[in-house]
């Protein structure tokens, strides 16, 4: 027998440099999920494009949508809006589709406390927590996407971030980026495996 289930919603989150980004992009030639686009109010980055990495809104838009219900979760971080749109995010859950969803600590944790039933029935979320603050300067000093003062800001944040760790279902210490993968997709085959998600055929 072939069993259906509803969607996994599976969250992640991770400092700047905690290489969730890597991660991602390993995922991604195999990717049998939905992953999330948010919307956020920073500018793009080179090579980002509206609609691949982020919805890049205005902050008119953005609290527009605040105002309306738009976002499962939505948070500030380093001085910019980031949201998460509930309708999507539902709408592949009910169709029996997996969803990741790439948020910081604030995101996860609003998801955890404001969703509704069927959202916290899906929910596995996942912490990639990095090796040292050492490290994490080393790979955002190698990314060069920050002045020295935005270094500083986002290494501070960080520390708010890693104490967030026990909130978290499950935490992976990052390493290589193949050991990441093969971690992560562990936490995947396992939690699709669970048998409260199984319905099968005749029951």
């Amino acid at each position: 027998m072939k069993p259906t289930r509803r969607g996994v919603l599976f969250v992640i989150s991770a400092p700047s440099g905690g290489g969730k980004s890597t991660l991602l992009n390993l995922l991604k030639p195999t990717r049998d999920f939905v992953y999330s686009i948010s919307c956020t109010t920073r500018p793009p980055r080179p090579g980002e494009e509206n609609g691949r990495e982020y919805y890049f809104v205005s902050p008119e838009e953005f609290e527009h949508r605040v105002q309306v219900g738009d976002f499962l979760e939505h948070a500030r971080v380093h001085n910019h809006r980031y949201g998460t749109l509930r309708e999507t995010v539902m709408q592949n859950l009910d169709a029996g589709d997996d969803v990741l969803i790439d948020v910081d600590v604030q995101g996860a944790a609003a998801i955890r406390h404001n969703a509704g039933g069927e959202i916290q029935q899906s929910l596995v979320d996942v912490f990639l927590m990095p090796a040292s603050l050492q490290e994490l300067r080393r790979r955002l000093l190698k990314r060069g996407t920050e002045n020295s003062e935005q270094l500083e800001l986002r290494l501070r944040n960080a520390v708010a971030e890693m104490a967030e760790w026990p909130s978290y279902r499950y935490v992976v210490l990052s390493g290589e980026p193949d050991e990441d993968l093969v971690n992560f997709r562990a936490i995947m085959t396992a939690e699709r495996m669970r048998s409260h998600r199984l319905k099968f055929s005749g029951e």
